[in-house]
């Protein structure tokens, strides 16, 4: 596939020659457009070296080619990352003055894929918010930008989504695999090349992200969960063998590419999908962030603010205990399932964040309980984890640590460890 790929002036422009060389390695033509500011950040020549192609900004160059028509018109994918607050206005407005810009107003019906990166005030401004409303009204695909970290020690909403995940959507959008294609196997080829992992053959169900329970047609209870971790366990678990169901509810990033993905929004939701899930899943992992409340009542019609009568009183109820229903649903049919919880846990005067954990394991009695430390700035949308895997068995604590994709490798090489220890090897 014939992909632009632009490149905009922000910091996360060094972020994009990852995301360049998943295209080449996966058989795709890039050609890269970044604009003059993002070559202060990441030079001409390591665009031409990871692309293999000249690389320019100027309308001027290659003029013989009509350079800044005919790379719209060839393109079958066009995708700009990071997409800055300068660059969405410009799209928006229609503006020509580089050749990226003039690539995007001769984009001749092509995907195209924004991923924005900027600091937190510029992506809520209501001018930019306007550009992007007025980008998607036109059929672009702009993404919402990941939270977390972002230049010097401010955080929040506007940082660049990890190459994999812009790589995954701007395929799915494409509709191309995210693999180079392969000719068909015979029986004996296929049989030697099918998933050798510690997973292969089983099937696993993971939720993912944070449950939603709506107040009114507009309004939610929610959480700060981005999905990230959960996200990266399915991938974990899918490059392990298994066939992967991820039960995901809501989430600021894709799903990976090769996992049966279930939609679901509220706590009750979940609770429907995964107790029917269970039935033929080995291996459970309830990453998910689950309300441990909703409102008792949902207004059928938006809760107006007026003077005239008395702020509302929310009532909550409790939600059902997911984790703990599919335990008992796992003993009462005698099934062969390992179940793994997750505890996204603080500590206080009463004790710290390990006490409390290993009291929610007993009361769970789920097999393995994945335990977070949450505060600001830590484990929600944040790239990098620090977990402690406790084990019903009372065997020692294993801690983990790094990105979220080496966290998520360290709970499924658990559980293949646990899973060794009472499945006999085929």
């Amino acid at each position: 596939m014939r992909i632009v790929l632009g490149v905009g002036g922000g910091i996360a422009a060094y972020k994009v020659a990852s995301l360049l060389r998943l295209f080449t390695e996966a058989g795709h033509d890039v050609t890269v457009i970044p604009t003059e500011a993002a070559t202060r950040f990441v030079g001409v020549a390591t665009w031409e070296a990871l692309s293999g192609h000249p690389v320019s900004n100027s309308v001027f160059d290659e003029v013989h080619t009509v350079n800044h028509v005919r790379l719209g018109h060839e393109a079958e994918l066009i995708v700009v990352a990071p997409a800055t607050a300068d660059l969405l206005a410009r799209a928006a407005t229609g503006q020509a003055n580089d050749l990226l810009s003039n690539t995007l107003l001769m984009a001749g019906g092509c995907p195209v894929l924004m991923a924005p990166a900027m600091h937190t005030e510029m992506w809520q401004h209501p001018a930019t918010q306007a550009n992007v409303e007025t980008l998607r009204s036109r059929g672009i695909t702009v993404l919402e930008p990941a939270s977390g970290r972002l230049t010097g020690s401010d955080s929040g909403p506007g940082r660049l989504p990890e190459p994999e995940a812009i790589f995954e959507a701007a395929l799915a959008l494409a509709g191309a695999p995210s693999v180079p294609a392969t000719p068909p196997l015979s029986a004996s080829d296929a049989l030697l090349a099918s998933p050798r992992g510690p997973l292969a053959g089983l099937t696993v169900t993971i939720s993912a992200g944070g449950t939603r329970e709506p107040l009114d047609p507009v309004r939610f209870l929610g959480n700060r969960s981005s999905g990230k971790q959960g996200v990266a366990l399915a991938a974990a678990a899918r490059d392990a063998g298994a066939k992967v169901r991820l039960l995901a509810a809501h989430m600021d990033v894709p799903p990976p590419a090769g996992v049966n993905v279930v939609k679901v929004e509220t706590a009750l939701e979940l609770r429907k999908a995964a107790l029917h899930a269970a039935a033929d899943s080995d291996v459970i992992i309830m990453a998910a962030a689950v309300a441990d409340f909703r409102p008792a009542d949902v207004s059928g019609t938006k809760i107006k603010k007026r003077d005239d009568v008395a702020d509302p009183v929310i009532s909550l109820v409790r939600n059902p205990d997911i984790l703990r229903e599919l335990v008992e649903t796992r003993d009462a049919a005698s099934r062969r399932q390992l179940i793994v919880g997750f505890a996204a846990e603080t500590g206080d005067a009463d004790g710290d964040v390990l006490d409390y954990a290993a009291a929610k394991l007993r009361r769970k009695a789920c097999d393995l309980l994945v335990v977070n430390h949450v505060g600001q700035d830590k484990v929600f949308g944040e790239d990098t984890n620090s977990v402690v895997i406790l084990s019903r068995t009372g065997s020692e604590p294993q801690e983990a640590s790094g990105s979220k994709s080496d966290v998520a490798a360290a709970v499924i090489d658990r559980i293949s460890a646990e899973l060794s220890r009472v499945v006999p090897p085929a």
